[in-house]
């Protein structure tokens, strides 16, 4: 049996590696295999195939209603009407809108572009006898694994 387990690359893992040597399963058996993280920045704009569930035009979107209207009823007193002034301010206030979106993204939010949440950083295999199974994924759970799976 195979027991699949993920964990982040700390003194947990060597604890838990250290542990299960002491229980009787060989140091042939136990194959830990460090993962590579992703390296380069993530992208900002979406694509068909690929959304990351942030959004760059709702800001924009805000703005130019609200310019829009603004603008439409300023557009009255001036010489072009309210038609064109309206169209004018919701564009003013989409391209504002979409600037200030662009640039918390690509500025303040830099870091959050990375990949959320606890990384796997090493996979962790373990070949042992059905009956060592159950003491394996104890020992795995025990020192924070993130993950872990048994396999026949």
């Amino acid at each position: 049996m195979q027991l699949f387990s993920t964990f982040e690359n700390n003194s947990f893992l060597e604890l838990a590696i250290s542990i299960l040597k002491k229980k009787g399963i060989n140091e042939e058996n136990i194959y830990a295999v460090p993962l590579d993280n992703r390296k380069d920045e993530r992208q900002i704009f979406d694509t068909i195939h690929r959304s990351d569930g942030t959004s760059l035009i709702d800001i924009g979107m805000v703005l130019a209603t609200a310019f829009s209207v603004i603008s439409t009823s300023i557009g009255f007193k001036l010489a072009w009407g309210p038609i064109y002034w309206g169209l004018i301010g919701a564009f003013t206030g989409f391209i504002i809108g979409l600037a200030i979106r662009v640039f918390t993204e690509k500025v303040l939010k830099k870091k959050n572009r990375l990949l959320k949440g606890k990384q796997s950083e090493v996979i962790l295999i373990i070949d042992c006898e059905e009956t060592q199974a159950e003491l394996v994924e104890n020992i795995l759970w025990s020192h924070y694994a993130l993950g872990v799976r048994k396999v026949k």
